[in-house]
């Protein structure tokens, strides 16, 4: 493997260990968990996501026991509330012993001690040789502050393990507070690398189209994610679920008694007022569910208002709310474990994680929030493996609340394509972790074509730029990219792939020492670039950065001579209808014009390798005249025509985040008529859709190039092959 091929290698996500291999494991386990224990034992921090009902807390609990065998140290347990006394239990089951705590004990110990999240500030971290995170995706439901306070506080604890049934299945930033507890990424690293913002008051943050795949490799190198056990290879007997039956039952709003059809409230202030309108009916309708049998029922709610009228209209209910004591709390829940509490009556933010009631087989709503994960999780409670009936959820919702009801919905469907992708994306991954299997490698696979008078290379430019021979370049010309990850592909030789400015410069810089070796002696180099305005939510300030000056400097640093440069005018009114930049707005000159800049021009900035040229590039007067000249050497080129180019369309791909922008055929054109002469072969490292081999041809040069991205690659040589014919026009009528 070369220098460069090592520097690819390492652009992919590290896969850090920082666990121990581990002896036997509990035999009570079976042979899928066992797999997933040893493996978040040998990664040493690592989540698992396991739908409910997989033994998430025999696997969470056997880890603490090696954990604690393996350092001889304590490993705290953190649970939700009634669910850490249930944990102790669980663990018993499996000859595990823990205790459960609600406060650190004053003398040495080295044991698995178990208590809820209300208490976490009562331990000292540093005693501890691992943490469980149980039911992790809790904390994302805690205020900044606090969780803040969990993630920070756990990272000097070297064993660490989060655990829930699914991730927020509408939310990818939960997943990055799963990472940043475990130490993987921090949230604002792993939104720039994966995720866009696309501006405006109301956008957020998403998926970059190229970064899906990526973003999925980079999560199964740190967590397990399965819905049975046959998606990590394991057979799936015993793992069926029985049926899950969903009833809906809708009452009258007050104003459709006096109207054919109800008004759906659609603002927060509206719904409000339908839930409150409507509380009643709801209220009676699930007490006459729950008062029609001896049934155990789950009773859900969301206000304090519903909780009560809900445990005086049902026999036997005994409520749980978030003002009541911790006590009270608890043993109200394991009352209903133990069947003692016919009826529980809470909000899912209380009861609706962690709990193991497949005791209970009926659930009833009195209405729906917007939290399609809070629901899913408290439906789970129930409707879990293990579980031996149908279970029945009734719903009761009002017909003004229809609004709620369609964004649960659309929120299911989210989830079910979120936990598919996972799965999808990441079983190969996890196989290969977890069972040893070996992972297939799609690296890029070379192709070329050969036209009459050039060649176009589907490859990596620093691996076709070493093929090429010493000093037989007489110009390139090219528009280089910059560090801006999954824009146009997910390729690792993809130099815009880059993580940060010091990994993409470090990768060009195998491409500028090449392109020196090949350029004839006193021959040159042009690189049409533009300076990079920054931004608060990627760069933390407002400004512009020097990217121009950055690759000159590079150059140099490299051999070659700075040799002359020309700015390009742009018109700042298209750069502010397009970009909307702050500084170009006119309002910005009347809130603080401190605030406002000029537009960014583009340069063609041209360096050249030292020596004698010994094929010189002459011109006659009549081919060059003197106003030509005079023209060609301003500093400035006023009268490039931005939408000179040629038609890009056909090359994007639908996951490309922006469009890409080929160089004008203007500038390309006075490039060569410069600084090539018939004959010479031109070379483009980044040809995009062929725009410089297009000119070269028909200015009667040879060009040779190389393109990564195929859409690209496949639309240059049509591109490039049109240069023999000029009747077909080939120009974008848009500004590029």
């Amino acid at each position: 493997m070369s220098d460069y091929d090592e520097f690819i290698a390492s652009k992919a996500f590290e896969d850090v260990r920082s666990g121990f291999e581990p002896g036997a494991i509990n035999p009570k386990l079976f042979e899928f968990q066992q797999a997933i224990v040893r493996w978040a034992l040998r990664r040493g921090r690592a989540a698992i996501f396991a739908n409910t009902g997989m033994g998430k807390t025999a696997m969470q609990m056997e880890w603490a026991d090696c954990v604690v065998e393996h350092t001889g140290k304590p490993v705290l347990v953190v649970a939700p509330l009634a669910v850490a006394k249930q944990s102790v239990g669980e663990a018993a089951k499996f000859d595990i012993s823990a205790q459960y705590v609600r406060e650190q004990p004053s003398a040495s110990f080295a044991e698995i001690l178990v208590t809820n999240y209300e208490m976490l500030d009562k331990f000292d971290m540093s005693k501890f040789a691992g943490i469980v995170l149980d039911e992790s995706s809790i904390i994302k439901n805690r205020d900044g502050k606090t969780r803040k306070q969990i993630i920070e506080s756990c990272q000097r604890i070297p064993y660490r393990l989060s655990c829930t049934a699914t991730p927020s299945p509408n939310d990818y930033m939960e997943l990055g507070n799963q990472a940043e507890f475990l130490g993987v990424m921090g949230m604002n690293e792993m939104l720039a690398m994966f995720f866009t913002h696309d501006g405006g008051d109301t956008s957020k943050w998403r998926l970059k189209g190229h970064g899906e795949r990526k973003f999925w490799e980079w999560m199964a190198t740190w967590a397990v994610t399965i819905t049975k056990p046959s998606d990590i290879g394991y057979s799936n007997e015993g793992y069926d679920l029985p049926p899950l039956r969903m009833h809906e039952h809708m009452v009258k709003s007050p104003e459709s008694e006096h109207s054919l059809f109800a008004d759906i409230a659609q603002t927060l202030t509206e719904r409000r007022k339908a839930k409150k309108d409507t509380m009643e009916s709801r209220a009676a309708a699930v007490a006459g569910l729950c008062n029609g049998n001896d049934d155990q029922w789950l009773v859900w709610c969301h206000t304090n208002d519903e909780s009560a009228l809900l445990a005086k209209s049902i026999d036997g209910a005994v409520e749980v709310k978030g003002s009541d004591s911790i006590d009270h709390k608890e043993s109200s829940m394991q009352g209903f474990s133990d069947g003692s509490v016919r009826v529980l009556v809470s909000k899912p933010s209380i009861c609706g994680f962690g709990m193991n009631w497949q005791n209970c087989h009926n659930q009833a709503f009195v209405g729906l929030d917007d939290s399609y994960e809070q629901m899913y999780q408290a439906i789970r409670r129930c409707w879990r493996f293990g579980q031996t009936k149908p279970v029945d959820v009734h719903i009761i919702t009002a017909e003004a609340l229809g609004a709620i009801k369609s964004n649960i919905q659309r929120k299911e469907k989210q989830m079910e394509q979120m936990q598919l992708r996972m799965v999808e994306h990441m079983q190969e991954a996890m196989q290969r972790e977890i069972k040893g299997a070996e992972l297939t490698r799609d690296d890029y696979n070379r192709k070329a074509y050969e036209g009459s008078d050039f060649t176009i290379h589907n490859a990596d430019c620093v691996h076709l730029a070493r093929e090429i021979p010493d000093n037989s370049i007489g110009y390139t010309v090219f528009s280089p990219p910059f560090a801006s990850l999954y824009t146009y592909s997910n390729s690792d030789y993809d130099m815009g792939n880059s993580k940060d400015d010091t990994q993409f410069y470090e990768q060009f810089r195998y491409l500028v020492a090449e392109m020196l070796r090949i350029t004839k002696p006193g021959r040159l180099l042009s690189f049409h670039c533009m300076n990079l305005p920054t931004s608060k939510q990627n760069d933390g300030y407002i400004g512009i950065r020097d990217f121009r000056g950055d690759l000159i400097k590079m150059f140099q640093e490299s051999g070659w001579i700075y040799h002359s440069e020309v700015c390009i005018w742009k018109d700042p009114v298209t750069a502010m209808q397009r970009t909307k930049a702050l500084g170009l707005l006119h309002k910005t000159i009347r809130k603080d014009s401190a605030m406002s800049r000029q537009g960014i021009p583009d340069y063609l900035v041209t360096m050249r390798k030292p020596g004698e040229n010994d094929d010189p590039i002459s011109h006659t007067h009549d081919d060059f005249p003197v106003q030509l000249w005079q023209k060609y050497a301003s500093p400035v080129w006023m009268d490039i025509n931005p939408s000179r180019t040629l038609n890009y369309r056909d090359g994007r791909d639908d996951d490309d985040e922006r469009h890409i922008c080929p160089l004008q055929l203007d500038v390309i054109e006075r490039a060569l008529e410069l600084w090539s002469k018939p004959g010479d072969l031109v070379f483009s490292p980044f040809t995009g859709i062929g725009s410089e081999g297009f000119c070269a041809v028909k200015m009667g040069r040879k060009f040779i190039g190389s393109e990564l991205k195929e859409s690209y690659y496949e639309l240059a040589i049509r591109n490039i092959e049109s240069a023999y014919n000029t009747t077909i026009d080939m120009f974008s009528e848009e500004t590029a």
